[in-house]
């Protein structure tokens, strides 16, 4: 049955593909898919203008329904979740591949990427500053939404014969929704957000990650402008070496990248932010007046909301369910315990890193200068935010290209991760390394293929994730409102805690 779902889902995506490819090339292949995808996923809900996506739509209501439907838990247990990622509730029973902190740090690894470099300079230079504060908006909603996927996740996660976990949202859509009396609506939901998520990777996690790096390590290293396929094959090497390793060889490498490439960035955002320290009230000024009276932005407050939401969920995945893959590996006793955890990941990459970002673009004016039109025409984020970098010094830049570098190959081991569980879930086991290959090649194919179509292609694949995903979070939502009400009365009455003095 699997096999013969996916088997549609391909022919319809690679017959239109192969014709166009042997007339027009790469280019026209990803301008080809972007079209087919586009018709569904951004189908405009309010006809006219200013225009609302229906997927942007979908993420903002779901986002809203479930922070309300458990009373803002986003807010109320981060400090609660702290303790968890410090480790003060883990005992010897707990079950999993790696510990909550592991998991934590792969999804943020796959998260913290040129979304936060690249997507938000690509924000403001559409939307205005106003785009920041929708932005801030979506990443506090979003960590509900990454609460109830990775509670989920840890809810149906299955243990294979080889030991080795399969969870996330395939699992969870196909189990769950058979729970509920609607086993072949699960299973068509889950191998469609499967298929989704394996171009995704391609899109997201590998091609545009690479592209978008590229452009920053141009400006410091010319050699790769006039072979930039040397870097698409350096990149692959580098992201060879890890992912063949599989999730513990990840892990432990985002374990140690993440907090290294955060400072560093984060740290000289944190410089250049306060080397212009007068502009900040003006700067922050902007973000909120223009949130809700943009001046000169196509799509009006409209076309600024829905900017923002965009770029925050490419940022931080909350609603796509991509992150429960890694989520679900995590030891923890109580399934709510790593939703918690998952509280973080918005918070530090679209609420902090994001916002760092939007206050660099926005003090030194480069999103509106006239002398970088044709970076902002071209969709080169990244390269934008290195202007941005470039005036406050010669060499910051340099600093840049290497957070950029990080984040780019932090984010493609990531997502390879996610990209191998969706494609055995679908084809077996055994066709893991076939999986890898092709991931491998698309690192490759990012170096010679045009950044704007890439952005276009990376949006859809990753958006359309979140239709499935969503319908999921919406049914199942109930089971994971049952089961935080269940843990928050163990919190309280100090039943956790004696659980932690006997296990350990």
């Amino acid at each position: 049955m699997k096999i013969r779902y996916a088997v549609a889902w391909l022919v319809f995506a690679l017959i239109p593909l192969t014709a166009h490819a042997a007339e027009s090339g790469l280019d026209a292949v990803f301008g080809t898919l972007n079209g087919y995808l586009a018709q569904v996923i951004f189908y405009d809900v309010f006809p006219g203008e200013p225009k609302m996506p229906f997927i942007v739509a979908w993420l903002i209501i779901a986002a809203v329904f479930l922070t309300i439907r458990f009373s803002f838990v986003n807010l109320r247990m981060m400090s609660h979740a702290y303790r968890v990622i410090r480790g003060k509730y883990r005992t010897a029973d707990d079950q999993g591949e790696v510990s909550s902190f592991q998991a934590l740090s792969t999804a943020l690894s796959a998260t913290v990427g040129l979304g936060n470099i690249a997507g938000v300079a690509i924000a403001i230079s559409i939307g205005g500053p106003g785009a920041t504060f929708w932005m801030i908006v979506a990443g506090f909603l979003g960590m509900t939404t990454k609460f109830t996927e990775a509670s989920l996740a840890q809810m149906y996660r299955r243990v294979r014969p080889d030991g080795r976990i399969m969870g996330g949202a395939m699992e969870y859509l196909s189990i769950g929704l058979a729970e509920k009396g609607a086993p072949r609506l699960g299973k068509t939901l889950a191998i469609m957000f499967a298929i989704f998520t394996i171009f995704g990777s391609f899109g997201a996690g590998s091609a545009f990650q690479v592209s978008q790096s590229m452009g920053a390590v141009q400006e410091q290293i010319p050699f790769f402008k006039e072979f930039p396929i040397a870097y698409g094959l350096l990149m692959a090497v580098a992201v060879g070496l890890v992912i063949i390793g599989g999730l513990r060889r990840i892990a432990h490498v985002a374990e140690a990248v993440v907090p290294t490439m955060v400072i560093i960035y984060v740290g000289a955002c944190i410089w250049i932010i306060g080397s212009n320290a007068p502009l900040i009230p003006e700067a922050l000024a902007k973000i909120v007046t223009e949130a809700f009276s943009p001046i000169a932005v196509a799509g009006g407050m409209v076309g600024v909301i829905v900017q923002g939401f965009k770029r925050a969920v490419f940022s931080s995945e909350a609603g796509l369910g991509s992150a429960a893959i890694a989520h679900s590996t995590a030891s923890v006793r109580y399934p709510v315990q790593q939703g918690l955890v998952a509280l973080y990941e918005p918070f530090i990459d679209t609420v902090v890193i994001c916002t760092m970002t939007a206050l660099v673009i926005i003090i030194t004016g480069v999103y509106n200068a006239p002398e970088y039109e044709a970076i902002r025409a071209a969709s080169q984020g990244a390269t934008l935010t290195s202007m941005a970098f470039a005036t406050i010094s010669d060499w910051f830049p340099a600093i840049l290209a290497l957070s950029v570098v990080l984040f780019a190959y932090s984010t493609a081991i990531s997502w390879s991760y996610y990209g191998e569980r969706c494609w055995v879930y679908v084809f077996g086991e055994r066709y893991s390394m076939l999986y890898k290959a092709i991931f491998i090649g698309f690192v490759v194919i990012a170096s010679v293929v045009s950044a704007a179509n890439l952005v276009d292609f990376t949006d859809l694949l990753v958006l359309s994730m979140a239709f499935p995903n969503l319908i999921g979070l919406y049914v199942l939502s109930g089971k994971v409102k049952f089961a935080l009400n269940e843990y928050e009365v163990k919190l309280a009455s100090g039943e956790l805690d004696r659980e932690v003095v006997a296990k350990k």
